[in-house]
């Protein structure tokens, strides 16, 4: 069984050459990808999802939910150190951002509405993501999340 690497932030330059232009946006300058509009919003394969910058592991499928937002939305993070909250008050409003913990990317934010057992939902750019089906966790070296997606 191949293991992942722990996980590093990338140098910028690395960066700028590993993300497409949407991408570095999201991740690096705060951006917003279009609701609708995305890789992951209607995603309905199992599997996990992971920073886009650096690999490090944020949800699986089991915790994703339609919001109606247009924008991939989960109950809870898979690992939840791997994520850091950060108070925004961007945009005339008072949010919570999230971001990657190793690769300081900006993912979405997490808001107080959500259907799961702590009521939270977070919203998150496909943009941020890459997703790992549950076929390949083994290969692309996340093979201890396996166990997750076996029926009990």
């Amino acid at each position: 069984m191949a293991q992942k690497e722990e996980p590093q932030k990338p140098n910028q330059k690395q960066i700028k050459e590993q993300l497409n232009p949407l991408q570095y946006h999201v991740t690096q300058e705060c951006g917003t990808e279009p609701p609708f509009q995305n890789a992951y919003w209607n995603n309905k394969k199992e599997g996990i999802y992971v920073d886009v910058v650096s690999g490090e592991v944020l949800f699986s499928s089991l915790d994703k939910f339609d919001s109606g937002t247009g924008w991939p939305s989960f109950t809870k993070p898979i690992e939840p150190e791997n994520l850091v909250e950060k108070e925004d008050a961007t945009h005339g409003m008072s949010r919570t951002e999230v971001r990657s913990k190793t690769g300081d990317s900006h993912l979405g934010h997490v808001f107080p509405d959500g259907p799961g057992p702590e009521g939270l939902r977070y919203c998150i750019n496909s943009a941020s993501l890459r997703f790992i089906p549950k076929e390949d966790l083994e290969k692309e070296g996340y093979g201890r999340y396996r166990p997750l997606f076996e029926k009990k």
